[in-house]
């Protein structure tokens, strides 16, 4: 393991920018993000979250400005005012909010963290996730994992596609209606069980291919249908409820979809899956997710003594990931220096034994003694250089780590000292004993 460089990241979020915005940064997947910043020079870990509400990228290079000239260029499409960005420990402590929760447009919200899993595996796949990123991200996931089992974080509205049903509940009766779910991914899923937990009369789930939405009709109670895009048109205009989520670069419904009564379209797509003029049309009402702040804000105070238990959780947690990384450092260090003094040690007992074996045999129980001696030695001079490389991480006290992994990596010492040709203390000592 090589625990070096810092964390950077950057990301554009719903907290600072509107739904074209975050659109115009996120990229064409998540595996081509991380491929991305890792042709970057320099960059030598990834890792890419990209939601329907952030675009999230962090980066390990040697110093955080490598990192963040990197990031400059990933988000080079979106306004520079919607960027955020954050150093190495903000980094990590962001990560682990953002799988807890705390950051998402529902508090707390259950999707986030499948989604963060996701991204770990992407970024791993594609060889984004090293040393560093590794303890980082997967503790990230096992703090969100805490967060959802040991408090209320996630009680009442645990999603977009439930927040969706509710902000439509304000506007129409729920009630019986026909209901239509455009998208089959995991927003759409989401979204037909929050359907299926109200009291629609009926449920058609779109999808581009067919057997996609008759997979997730199959599992919905509420009677319904499964139908491809193409045969859009004509069960939205049908429809009194319509929640959007696909993944489509276009519009898939326009002031040409919508029938001529009462109708609610909530679109959880990024980008748009509703033409934004469809909300001038008499009957229809277009939500998008800039319009569930209002919604996701109350649920937000209700839920805020658990965020408050979860926040004293990432507190902790992140003191304990810190802790590690400085004792993956420390002990880099400490093996390092024992590695090479067992090389030496090794070279000088065979070197030893050769030249007792030369003045005559060498018993079992002569060369046990000759081993065990050496090894006392190394292990009483390196202890007191152990316990100060541990005090050392624990201190951030890197220059003297760095120093010791360069005093001890023979790569770069240029090279391991060259045999004595002098009696070693050990021939010495056998020596003495032998003359006795």
């Amino acid at each position: 393991m090589t625990i070096s460089g810092v964390v950077s990241s950057a990301r554009v979020t719903h907290d600072t920018a509107a739904v074209d915005e975050l659109a115009a940064a996120t990229p064409e997947s998540q595996p081509a993000a991380v491929s991305q910043l890792l042709s970057a020079p320099g960059c030598r870990e990834a890792y890419v979250l990209a939601t329907c509400n952030r675009v999230e990228a962090y980066v390990v290079t040697e110093t955080a400005r490598d990192g963040w000239d990197i990031l400059a260029t990933f988000f080079d499409d979106a306004p520079d005012r919607v960027v955020e960005t954050a150093a190495h420990e903000d980094s990590l402590t962001h990560l682990l909010r953002v799988a807890s929760g705390l950051e998402s447009v529902v508090l707390g919200e259950d999707q986030i963290i499948g989604q963060v899993r996701t991204a770990y595996e992407d970024a791993t796949a594609v060889g984004g996730v090293g040393d560093l990123l590794e303890p980082a991200v997967t503790k990230a996931i096992h703090v969100g994992e805490r967060a959802r089992t040991e408090t209320t974080i996630n009680e009442g509205i645990v999603s977009l596609g439930s927040a969706a049903v509710e902000l439509a509940g304000e506007t129409i009766d729920v009630d019986g209606v026909d209901a239509l779910v455009v998208g089959a991914g995991e927003m759409g899923q989401l979204a037909a069980r929050a359907l299926e937990s109200s009291t629609v009369g009926h449920l058609t789930i779109a999808n581009r291919t067919i057997e996609r939405a008759e997979s997730v009709r199959e599992t919905i109670e509420t009677p319904g249908t499964a139908v491809p895009l193409s045969a859009l048109a004509a069960h939205a205009s049908e429809a009194t409820l319509i929640v959007t989520a696909t993944g489509s670069d276009e519009p898939v419904l326009g002031p040409d979809d919508v029938g001529d009564h009462e109708q609610v379209i909530v679109d959880l797509g990024q980008p748009r899956d509703v033409d934004p003029a469809t909300g001038s049309m008499p009957e229809t009402t277009v939500y998008d997710l800039d319009d569930l702040e209002s919604l996701t804000r109350k649920t937000r105070e209700q839920r805020q003594t658990a965020a408050d238990e979860v926040e004293s959780m990432i507190e902790r947690e992140f003191g304990n990931l810190l802790m590690q990384l400085k004792r993956a450092r420390a002990d880099e260090a400490i093996a390092a220096m024992y590695e090479s003094a067992t090389r030496i040690k090794d070279r000088e007992v065979q070197t030893a034994l050769h030249r007792l074996e030369d003045r005559g045999s060498v018993s079992d129980e002569e060369r046990e003694i000759v081993e065990s001696m050496a090894d006392a030695v190394v292990n009483q001079l390196l202890s007191a250089p152990t316990e100060s490389l541990r005090d050392a991480a624990v201190d951030d006290d890197w220059e003297t780590i760095d120093t010791a992994l360069r005093l001890f990596n023979p790569a770069e010492n240029g090279g391991e000292p060259e045999p004595t040709s002098r009696n070693t203390p050990v021939e010495h000592a056998l020596g003495a004993a032998e003359d006795d």
